[in-house]
């Protein structure tokens, strides 16, 4: 068996800044773009722009048109699954899951407790079920509350999903492979049946399709644990993935996408990263790789930030260095900053880099950046 390879904690970073396409080059094609970087997560909130389209902004600069993440899901080329964009052909990914559904979890020969439990939920609702479908296959695509609420044993939790039957019972037909999002108005998801949305395709051995979702997301992110967190729509691990590496001062081993480590040249720029960004979004990994302390705070009260709502975490070269304090007002016509937090001393060149950053971002938004004094605004 080969020794591990060994990075230093800078080369680490480098490989994770490269693999998230955030190094100088910059990408200039949408499906490319998603396809390297594996998937979008959808989410709405405006502060500053809709997350995922804020994450193609961040690679491919303000001459990227939001209109063409719109029309690409229109013409299938996209889809939405399980609150993610992906490529139409990764969908063969997840066929296999979809017909096992509720699967054991990589690595498990049961399924877990929680599965199951979710698993008997919607089994104690299949009336309900076979109405969504039957009025889909009538009616066609449909808002979530034109959909019959025929649940006879109400969903409960202690989140703010509580007693959103029909919302989670979709959810459920989404991992079963029985309803699609066809498309979005406002932000809100029109349904339909599964077979009408997805492009017919084959469908892989659940191992196989496990393994190559492994690969595909260590090569989007470089390096990962081979086990870590886990998570209901995306798991955050290497699996088996990979190659073995030991990086300098943080303990046990890792995965790496070992074309990351043939290229050793690195070339950085500055970039604003979305609070959701798969380079920030493990907070752990982010914490062991970048040393980057850094939490969303739009649901704190004001009292308790320490950064601002919706801050967004500042990239230069292959150091997490700082947050953005910012706000959209497209009323007034401005993008508002209202801090710029520097973790330890920037040098002008750092800070001249970062405002570039920021007016593009106003530019791309079709808004007039407002900046502090010290940085060169009014």
């Amino acid at each position: 068996m080969s020794p591990p390879h060994r990075l230093s904690r800078r080369d680490a970073r480098r490989v994770a800044v490269r693999a998230q396409l955030l190094a100088r080059d910059r990408p200039v094609d949408v499906v490319e773009t998603v396809r390297d970087l594996g998937h979008l997560q959808l989410d709405w909130v405006r502060a500053v722009a809709p997350a995922h389209h804020l994450v193609l902004w961040s690679r491919i600069g303000s001459v990227y048109d939001p209109g063409d993440l719109d029309r690409l899901l229109g013409e299938r080329v996209l889809v939405e699954l399980l609150g993610h964009v992906r490529p139409a052909e990764d969908l063969v990914l997840y066929r296999a899951e979809m017909a096992a559904w509720p699967a054991p979890a990589p690595g498990r020969d049961e399924v877990r407790p929680y599965q199951r439990a979710n698993a008997g939920w919607v089994g104690a609702n299949d009336r309900a079920r076979r109405d969504i479908l039957a009025h889909l296959r009538s009616e066609g695509p449909s808002l979530t509350g034109e959909l019959p609420d025929s649940v006879d044993v109400p969903w409960t939790s202690s989140g703010w999903t509580n007693d959103k039957n029909v919302q989670r019972l979709l959810d459920f037909m989404v991992a079963r492979g029985e309803v699609a999002v066809s498309r979005r108005e406002r932000g809100q998801r029109v349904w339909d049946l599964a077979d009408r949305v997805y492009p017919a395709g084959p469908t892989l051995p659940l191992a196989e399709a496990r393994a190559e979702q492994d690969r595909r997301r260590l090569a989007a992110l470089g390096l990962l644990r081979p086990r870590g967190p886990e998570c209901p729509t995306e798991s955050l691990d290497a699996g088996d993935a990979g190659e073995e590496v030991v990086v300098d001062g943080l303990r046990n081993t890792w995965r790496v996408h070992p074309p990351l480590l043939d290229d050793r040249s690195f070339a950085g720029r500055a970039a604003l990263l979305g609070p959701i960004d798969r380079l920030v979004f493990d907070r752990t990994r982010m914490g062991e790789i970048f040393g980057f302390d850094y939490v969303l705070e739009m649901y704190k009260p004001r009292a308790t930030r320490r950064w601002g709502y919706y801050a967004l975490p500042v990239l230069d070269g292959d150091e997490l260095v700082g947050k953005l304090d910012a706000a959209a007002d497209r009323r007034a016509g401005e993008l508002r900053v209202d801090a710029l937090h520097e973790d330890g001393a920037w040098s002008s060149a750092r800070r001249d880099r970062v405002v570039a950053e920021i007016e593009d971002l106003a530019r791309w938004l079709g808004l007039q950046p407002r900046l502090p004094a010290h940085l060169g605004g009014e």
